[in-house]
């Protein structure tokens, strides 16, 4: 049986959970294809791609991905704090808002909230988190 390398397109069902269980993602949902992938042009995270990397169709396996091999570590340089007045009124500790960079949109987390500002977390939502994902190989081509 072939075993996955670098440039090969590969199709795989997967579902990604954190150290305590919760799922985040997963394409065994009714409606979702596996995901379709060509390895070695940087559209996955290095970690996802690495642990597919020598199986083949049809195997099945569980992979643990270290955030340096994820969405890195969470970079106290994305974190700002403004004006409480900036941000919609109702605004809770936890909710997901879109800003504006120079760069154009971008996502924001609500880490806190205080008297008159709030903290404001731009890293990707997974940083800094350990990520389990059981992978199955649909297909290799």
């Amino acid at each position: 049986m072939e075993k996955i390398k670098n440039g090969d397109n590969v199709s795989v069902h997967y579902t990604g959970k954190l150290e305590d269980g919760s799922v985040f993602d997963t394409s065994l949902v009714e409606g979702r294809e596996p995901l379709t992938v060509t390895l070695g042009q940087g559209q996955l995270i290095p970690g996802f791609e690495n642990g597919l990397i020598d199986m083949a169709a049809g195997e099945i396996k569980t992979i643990e991905i270290e955030p340096e091999n994820a969405y890195g570590d969470v970079n106290p340089q994305l974190m700002s704090e403004i004006p409480l007045s900036q941000v919609p009124e109702g605004v809770k500790t936890g909710d997901m808002l879109q800003g504006q960079n120079q760069l154009g949109p971008v996502n924001v987390v609500v880490r806190e909230i205080k008297e008159s500002t709030v903290v404001l977390d731009m890293n990707h939502p997974l940083a800094g988190k350990k990520l389990i994902f059981d992978l199955e190989v649909v297909s290799v081509n």
